[in-house]
C-alpha cells in the first residue's frame, strides 16, 4: 500500500484521519519533527503491517492520502527528529504515538518502561530508550462519522432555566437497581429508563458529564490497585472514552453510542455538558511516557521552563501544562470543541483549571488568545461555556475574572452557606450578595446575573451528606497517607464523626441539609446539583475520590432518602414556578418611577438592615424581599410575583413581616423546618414564627 495524489483541498486542512469514501486522508501537526511515519496495524492491533512515510508537508502539516483504508482501520504515528532534552526535543522513533486527533481509541495501555522516550531504569531523562513500544501502546482508528440523527437539534435553553446536575457515567448508573445489569456505567446506562425518569422528577435541565474524552489511569494508581475514576489525565481529545461503553458483540461503535446517549438525553429536554481538561495531558512531567504530543512535538505541543526547557513549566499540579498561546495547539483546541459540538451534538462544556487557558506572557489575561478565540468563534460562542475559575499556578484563583459568555464555578458561594449553616460569625454580608448572584465577583464588564454557578457540592470535596456528618476527611484508602484532598471543608459532624443511630443528630442532618438546598435553590445565578446529593450520598468522608472506581463513589441507590428526594424536586419547580428567583440582570437595589423596589433587607424586628447591623459578626438571621428587577421591563401577566425569604440559622424566633411594593399580606410558601415544607399557610398577622435552622418563604397573599 502506497500513498497517492489527494485532491489539493484535502491536503492540508483537516488534521487527523478523514474517511473519503474510498481511502483515508491522514494530516497531524509537527512543527520541529524531520519525518513522521503512519504506521498501520492488524485488525486486534498485535501486528505492525506497514510503515510509510508521510510525503507532503506544509505549514508544519504533514500529510498523505491512502486509498482503500477504510474506517476500523488501526493505525500510528512515529516522529523522527532530534532527542536533545535540553532543548526541549524528545523524538523517538521507537515510541508508537496516539493521533491526537484520533476520533476513537482501541486497545488499553499496558504500562511498561518501555513506553518511555528514556531509560527508565537510569533515571536520566538524557538518556534515550530503543525499546519499540508498540506493543503496550493503545491505537488510533479510522472512523466513520455518518450517524443519522433523526431531528435531533440544539436545545439553547436561555441560563435562567438552567439547572445542572453534575454526574459520573460509572457513578450514577453503578449499582442503581433498576438499571440493567449490562447498561451499568456506560453511556447506554446514563440514558436508561430508571435514569432518565430520576432526572425528570427531579427536574435538572442540563447534566454535567464528568470527563468522557479519552484519558488514562496512571501508571502509580494502577501500582497501587486503584485507578483513575475521575478522569482528568486526558489523552484524546476526539475519542470517546471506551471504558464507557458497551462491550458486547455487535455493540455499536465508540462514536455512535456516544451518539445516542446525547440523542436521547435532547428527547428528555436534558442538554449535555462535558467536563473537559484543555489545561494538560496525561504524559505528565519531563518524566513521563512518551504517548502522543510529547513524541510529535515536545516544544511545541507543551509549555516549557524559560530558564531550562529540558524542564516542563507546570502551572496544574500534574507536570505539565499545554502550550494553548501556541497557535496549532490552540487550533487542536478550537477543532476539538467544535467537533463536540458540531459532530457530538453536545451542548456545552466546563472547563478544568480554565485559568491556565488564559495565560500569556505576563500572567492570567481575561482578553488572551484563548478567550478571544471561543468568544468570536460562530459555533463555539453560543454553546454554554463554564469555567473552573483556578489553577495551582501564580495568580491563578480569578473567580470573577473571566469574560462573557463564560460562566464560573463559585466557590465563595459552596464556602458561605456552608459557614453560614454551620453558625460561623460575620457571614451574613458575604450570603447576602451571594443570595443575589455575588455582584462583587461578577457584576463587572457588562456580565449578567447568570454569570456565578453556584453549588453547595461537586466531585472534588465533601457531598452534602458528608458535609453534614464529617469534620474531617478519611482519605486513607486513596494511598497518600490521608493527606490528599481539601483541608478545608467548612465542615460540621454535628455531634458524630460519619454514620450515627443518634435519631436527633440525624433529624438535625436532615434540617440543615434542607436549609442549604433552599438557599441554593433560592439564589440569583445558576445552580448546580452534585449527583446523590438529592438522596443522601455519602463517601464515608472520603473528600476525594479522584481514585476510587468503587462503592464509595458510586450512588448508593438501595439508601435513597425518598423524603429528601421530594424536597429537591420540590424546590427546584418552586425555582421554576417563580422566575423573580432567576433573572438576567443584577437586583441592585434600585426603585421605579412607581417607588416599586427591588430588594430590601430586614431583621426580625421589621428594621431594614443598616451598617450598624450588616457589621454585627454574631447576626445569624437575614430577611430578603427581592421583586422584579426595576430596569427590565415588567409584564403584569408573567409569574414574577415578588417574595420574602427568611434565612434563619440561630434559634427560633418571631419576624416582623415588611408590606413594600403595595404587598398587603403574606402566605407562608416554603418551610424548610417542616414536614410538609411546601404546605400553603396564610399569615394572619404582621408577624411570623421561625424556627431554628430553617428557610421559610412568603409570597404576597392574593386580594
Amino acid at each position: 500500500m502506497t500513498f497517492a495524489f489527494a485532491k489539493p483541498d484535502r491536503l492540508h486542512h483537516e488534521l487527523g484521519a478523514e474517511f473519503t469514501g474510498e481511502g483515508t486522508h491522514f494530516a497531524v501537526f509537527s512543527e520541529n519533527a524531520e519525518a513522521i511515519e503512519l504506521c498501520l496495524f492488524s485488525p486486534d492491533g498485535s501486528e505492525e503491517l506497514q510503515r510509510l512515510e508521510l510525503p507532503h508537508r506544509e505549514g508544519s502539516i504533514l500529510s498523505g492520502y491512502l486509498p482503500g483504508v477504510r474506517p476500523g482501520q488501526l493505525y500510528g504515528y512515529r516522529a523522527h527528529g532530534a532527542y536533545a532534552p535540553e532543548e526541549g526535543h524528545r523524538f523517538n522513533p521507537n515510541k508508537l504515538l496516539l493521533d491526537p486527533y484520533a476520533r476513537q481509541v482501541a486497545g488499553q495501555i499496558r504500562w511498561d518502561d518501555a513506553l518511555w522516550g528514556y531509560d527508565l531504569q537510569s533515571g536520566d531523562d538524557l538518556t534515550f530508550d530503543e525499546r519499540d513500544s508498540a506493543a503496550f501502546m493503545v491505537k488510533s482508528v479510522v472512523q466513520d462519522p455518518d450517524f443519522d440523527w433523526e431531528d435531533d437539534k440544539a436545545i439553547r435553553r436561555p441560563w435562567t432555566e438552567s439547572v445542572i446536575y453534575e454526574a459520573h457515567v460509572r457513578g450514577l448508573t453503578m449499582v442503581h437497581p433498576d438499571v440493567p445489569e449490562e447498561l451499568r456505567g456506560t453511556y447506554a446506562g446514563m440514558v436508561s429508563d430508571p435514569i432518565l425518569d430520576h432526572l425528570r422528577k427531579l427536574g435538572v435541565t442540563a447534566i454535567e458529564l464528568l470527563p468522557c474524552q479519552f484519558f488514562l489511569d496512571d501508571r502509580a494508581l494502577v501500582d497501587r490497585g486503584l485507578s483513575n475514576y475521575w478522569g482528568y489525565q486526558t489523552l484524546g481529545y476526539f475519542a470517546p472514552e471506551p471504558r464507557f461503553l458497551q462491550q458486547r458483540d455487535g455493540a455499536p461503535s465508540a462514536i455512535r453510542q456516544f451518539k445516542n446517549m446525547v440523542k436521547r438525553f435532547h428527547r428528555a429536554g436534558i442538554e449535555v455538558i462535558m467536563d473537559v481538561v484543555y489545561n494538560h495531558t496525561a504524559e505528565g512531567s519531563e518524566r513521563g511516557p512518551t504517548l502522543c504530543f510529547r513524541g510529535l512535538d515536545n516544544a511545541a505541543y507543551y509549555a516549557l521552563s524559560p530558564e531550562n526547557p529540558r524542564y516542563s513549566f507546570d502551572q496544574t499540579g500534574t507536570g505539565n501544562t499545554l502550550s494553548v498561546a501556541h497557535p496549532m495547539v490552540l487550533r487542536m483546541v478550537l477543532d476539538s470543541l467544535r467537533y463536540w459540538v458540531q459532530v457530538m451534538h453536545v451542548d456545552g462544556f466546563r472547563f478544568d483549571l480554565a485559568s491556565t487557558l488564559g495565560r500569556q506572557a505576563a500572567g492570567f489575561d481575561r482578553e488572551g488568545t484563548f478567550f478571544g478565540a471561543i468568544r468570536q468563534d460562530p459555533i463555539l460562542a453560543g454553546v454554554k461555556l463554564i469555567a473552573e475559575p483556578w489553577d495551582v499556578g501564580e495568580g491563578g484563583y480569578q473567580v470573577g475574572g473571566f469574560p462573557h459568555p463564560f460562566r464560573e464555578w463559585n466557590d465563595k458561594f459552596r464556602d458561605t452557606v456552608r459557614g453560614f449553616w454551620r453558625g460561623d460569625e460575620g457571614m451574613v454580608g458575604d450570603l447576602a450578595g451571594n443570595l443575589l448572584g455575588s455582584p462583587v465577583q461578577f457584576n463587572h464588564s457588562d456580565r449578567g446575573a447568570t454569570s456565578s454557578i453556584n453549588f453547595l457540592a461537586a466531585h472534588d470535596g465533601f457531598t452534602l451528606m458528608d458535609t453534614v456528618s464529617f469534620n474531617d476527611r478519611h482519605n486513607e484508602a486513596n494511598g497518600e497517607d490521608g493527606a490528599d484532598g481539601h483541608d478545608n471543608n467548612v465542615s460540621d459532624n454535628m455531634g458524630a464523626e460519619g454514620e450515627t443511630e443518634d435519631e436527633a443528630i440525624i433529624a438535625a442532618r436532615a434540617r440543615r441539609r434542607r436549609a442549604m438546598i433552599a438557599t441554593l435553590f433560592l439564589s440569583q445565578g445558576v445552580p448546580m446539583l452534585l449527583a446523590g446529593d438529592e438522596i443522601g450520598h455519602s463517601q464515608g468522608g472520603n473528600n476525594n475520590v479522584y481514585c476510587q472506581d468503587n462503592e464509595t463513589a458510586w450512588i448508593d441507590w438501595t439508601r435513597r432518602d425518598d423524603a429528601f428526594l421530594d424536597f429537591v424536586a420540590k424546590m427546584i419547580a418552586f425555582r421554576r414556578d417563580h422566575p423573580v428567583l432567576s433573572q438576567d440582570m443584577f437586583l441592585l437595589g434600585e426603585s421605579t418611577e412607581e417607588h416599586r423596589i427591588e430588594i430590601a433587607w430586614h431583621q426580625p424586628d421589621g428594621r431594614e438592615m443598616d451598617e450598624e447591623l450588616w457589621g454585627q459578626a454574631g447576626l445569624r438571621v437575614l430577611g430578603l424581599f427581592v421583586d422584579h428587577s426595576a430596569r427590565a421591563p415588567f409584564v403584569e401577566n408573567e409569574n414574577i410575583s415578588a417574595l420574602f425569604i427568611v434565612l434563619n440559622a440561630g434559634d427560633g424566633l418571631d419576624f416582623t413581616l415588611p408590606t413594600p411594593n403595595g404587598v398587603t399580606g403574606w402566605v407562608r410558601v416554603v418551610d424548610t423546618a417542616r414536614d410538609e415544607a411546601f404546605a400553603p399557610e396564610p399569615c394572619p398577622g404582621d408577624t411570623v414564627a421561625i424556627e431554628p435552622a430553617s428557610v421559610c418563604v412568603f409570597a404576597p397573599a392574593q386580594p
